[in-house]
């Protein structure tokens, strides 16, 4: 099968962001399908460098190349600018290669566009990694989003609870269905120890997208600020948010930048860790939309064992050995408590769940089969 897929690698180029293209360009490809990446959001990129927004694409085009040539795809990708030129593959490669695809791909809103190249795959389908967010945004009935939805064949989500009678979040006229990011195990495991004895997690503070119909992670970590209190100096954030304020609360902090400039920092980071700590945006928590990281899955497929607020996610997957869900301060420090008691054995559990429910192969083929 011949897949072009859109992702935003250029747009936010950190390595979490890229992590979940990645796998899914590497998974595809492992599963025999021929891959091309494509990006087309009509945005410009974020530049770290310069901590903005800028109209020069070179940055982000540097980051895809770097971020893919070393697994083969590096004139496999093309990028659109927000002025409609073409960087990597041309405009005519990108059209000659959707000519022939089977399967369009867009993840997280790779491609706002409908271009006739697109249009015309076969099978068009599109995986929403914000649940809640992106329901309650459709639900405003802005005419030319709920249009962009209606051309897709098949809905994905990472909200497991999504239109069921458990997530108050509205649907409307379309239905999802449930998949999770997919993990190429392999490139995450590790036979070293810890070189942390810190749970840490990488985080944004607050984000700008759907600033209209939801709340952010600052909601909900809040409630959990005075956490350290009670198990002493366990955890170190890599977070752009308050450094100041979560210091002197007790949580060790450096910028999120520092591990997550390149997709390899961002995973050296996640398996130097001992595990990991995770709270999720209100909005996720407050709809018990059953929204999962993929950062989470990361840190299980590299054995180390994740302590993450619970959104609903525990009606699919198993919670207290090597996944341990909270949703008070109390639930969360006795979960510090409990792999602290028996490490060894949490950490083969957090590998074993990743293989049982996140394998990339898993997780894509069941993808592949509704999608047709």
């Amino acid at each position: 099968m011949r897949i072009l897929f859109a992702g935003i690698i250029g747009r936010y180029p950190l390595g979490g962001v890229t992590w979940c293209s990645l796998m899914y360009l590497l998974g595809l490809r492992d599963l025999g399908h021929e891959v091309f990446y494509v990006e087309d959001t009509g945005e410009c990129i974020y530049d770290p460098e310069q901590n903005t927004r800028a109209l020069d694409p070179s940055y982000g085009t540097r980051y895809i190349d770097a971020a893919l040539r070393p697994f083969g795809l590096g004139d496999r990708w093309s990028f659109v600018n927000y002025d409609g030129s073409y960087h990597g593959g041309t405009r005519e490669r990108v059209v000659d290669y959707a000519r022939s695809a089977d399967l369009f791909v867009n993840l997280s809103g790779g491609a706002w566009f409908w271009r006739d190249e697109y249009a015309r795959i076969p099978r068009k389908i599109f995986i929403d990694s914000d649940p809640a967010f992106t329901q309650l945004a459709i639900a405003k009935n802005e005419p030319w989003y709920v249009d962009f939805f209606r051309q897709f064949d098949v809905l994905f989500t990472f909200g497991s609870n999504i239109g069921t009678d458990v997530c108050p979040v509205p649907t409307g006229e379309f239905r999802w269905e449930k998949t999770w990011q997919p993990v190429v195990t392999s490139l995450w495991r590790t036979g070293a120890a810890p070189e942390r004895n810190q749970y840490t997690s990488v985080m944004s503070w607050t984000i700008e997208s759907f600033a209209d119909v939801g709340g952010n992670k600052d909601v909900e970590f809040l409630r959990f600020l005075d956490l350290p209190s009670r198990t002493g100096p366990r955890f170190e954030l890599a977070v752009n948010g308050p450094q100041a304020l979560l210091r002197e609360h007790g949580w060790s902090t450096l910028p999120a930048m520092t591990v997550s400039k390149t997709p390899r920092d961002y995973r050296e980071f996640i398996q130097s860790s001992r595990g990991e700590f995770g709270v999720a945006k209100h909005t996720y928590v407050a709809t018990r939309s059953g929204w999962f990281s993929d950062r989470t899955e990361c840190y299980l497929a590299a054995g180390r064992p994740a302590i993450v607020q619970d959104t609903g996610w525990t009606k699919h997957l198993p919670s207290g050995e090597g996944l341990l869900a909270f949703s008070t301060p109390e639930e969360a420090a006795d979960a510090v408590a409990r792999v602290d008691g028996d490490y060894a054995h949490h950490a083969t559990r957090a590998a074993e769940i990743a293989g049982d429910h996140f394998e990339a192969a898993r997780v894509l083929a069941s993808m592949l089969e509704r999608a047709a």
